[in-house]
């Protein structure tokens, strides 16, 4: 499965946890790398904000 976002393209998580709120001023991310697929073959992600960077799956985070 290929990735359907890009690196440096600004995403949203689709259901911000509550912590998220309080660490993403404005809920926005900016992909960062594009990371393998994992066991389902779900293609995965690094996003940062200005304070935080995680892995996400692709399900997990939409387009701006």
């Amino acid at each position: 499965m290929s990735h359907k976002f890009k690196v440096r393209q600004m995403v949203r998580m689709k259901q911000p946890a509550h912590f998220e709120a309080r660490t993403s001023s404005d809920g926005v991310y900016e992909i960062v790398r594009l990371m393998p697929s994992d066991e389902t073959g779900e293609p995965s992600y690094r996003i940062k904000s200005a304070t935080t960077e995680r892995a996400v799956r692709e399900s997990e985070i939409r387009a701006t």
